[in-house]
């Protein structure tokens, strides 16, 4: 059950995005604006099962053009925003920060006049009811020490490109709540996997270096802990926010499935050779640990995320229902059943090689 009839979904295309799309058209009655830029991470085909759905309504569109983002107040009046247009990846950060700039930063502020300008004008009983929520990440927080965990009250200390648009991201939000009276909610999540995720992040970077028999890199020591959060469940912790989060807060979203990334990399490992069908091992690989190689680090790696959900559940009470085990089994089940889906991604622009390092000076 959820309490809009019509929601503008931003970053609809992209992994988070394209499952909450796939949440909201199976299983509510809302209808969804679907509004994504379709950017390199962006992919149609995540959407087949509700592409042809009449309440699905595709928007290719780019939230850096603030005359656009008014039209679409203007043509579709949602009732809700749920914004998750974002440049995510911190490698491609490293590289380059101006797209994230431009779209996590200038973008978020696009969305919020435009929200802010429909939603003024909106008759009471409506106005009430609408709320702007903005979707983020636990990396605005920066770095932990063994035993600390991100609750909604930690300060900000983003220590990468990406990190630092989407905290200066979150502030414009809450400015525009503060100052405007914009009713808004946001959700810190901890880092997401699943099914339909775009090769470069590090589960499915994995998976398909091993089904394609290519050596799986680890960064550094491998000795980096992050907090896993299977995407069904953190799409389902966003529509419990949207629907009864209070305006003006803040919900972090985690599990408290902390794995250092050499164990998610050997677990992943120890599932593929037990999943993985036979004619599509590689030639003469026994185990899929055998590939696995240490590189460099990337600049600045954080050492620890994890997040106390503790304010999620208590308030909105919304639990996580996979364990960090069973999600990934799942998900390498996926990527094992969906070779047509990835494939297309290796075949049109993408390759299975490293990114983010800084050399010589410069990027």
């Amino acid at each position: 059950m959820i309490n809009f009839n019509k929601i503008l979904v931003t970053g609809g295309a992209g992994f988070i995005g394209s499952c909450l799309v796939r949440y909201l058209i199976n299983e509510t009655e809302s209808i969804v604006v679907n509004v994504d830029k379709l950017t390199y991470a962006g992919n149609l085909g995540s959407l087949h099962q509700v592409m042809d759905n009449p309440r699905h309504i595709f928007v290719k569109n780019d939230i850096g053009d603030s005359d656009l983002i008014r039209q679409l107040f203007a043509e579709h009046k949602p009732d809700a925003v749920m914004h998750l247009a974002a440049e995510s990846h911190v490698d491609r950060s490293i590289e380059d920060a101006s797209e994230f700039i431009q779209t996590n930063y200038v973008g978020t502020f696009n969305m919020l006049e435009g929200a802010r300008k429909y939603w003024s004008n909106l008759e009471s009983s409506k106005k009430s009811k609408f709320r702007f929520h903005h979707v983020s990440t636990d990396e605005v927080y920066g770095s932990l020490e063994e035993n600390e965990y991100f609750t909604e009250t930690s300060p900000y200390r983003p220590n990468s490109a990406y990190a630092a648009t989407k905290a200066g991201s979150d502030h414009l939000v809450r400015a525009w709540h503060h100052t405007y009276s914009l009713p808004i909610v946001i959700s810190n999540c901890s880092n997401n996997y699943g099914p339909y995720q775009y090769p470069e992040k590090l589960i499915p970077h994995t998976i398909l270096c091993a089904l394609k028999g290519q050596p799986i890199p680890v960064y550094g020591n491998g000795l980096q802990i992050r907090d896993w959060i299977y995407v069904e469940d953190h799409v389902d912790a966003l529509v419990a926010v949207v629907n009864t989060g209070e305006p003006g807060e803040t919900y972090n979203v985690g599990c408290k499935n902390e794995v250092k990334n050499i164990d998610v990399v050997e677990l992943i490992c120890v599932l593929l050779d037990e999943l993985v069908p036979e004619n599509m091992k590689p030639n003469g690989l026994t185990k899929f640990a055998d590939l696995i190689q240490f590189v460099e680090d990337r600049p600045g790696h954080d050492k620890r995320y994890a997040i106390d959900p503790s304010k999620i559940q208590e308030n909105i009470k919304w639990r996580s229902k996979e364990s960090f085990a069973s999600g990934l089994k799942k998900t390498i089940q996926w990527y094992i059943d969906n070779n047509k889906w990835w494939q297309a991604i290796l075949n049109k622009e993408f390759e299975l090689n490293r990114i983010g390092l800084i050399r010589d000076g410069g990027v």
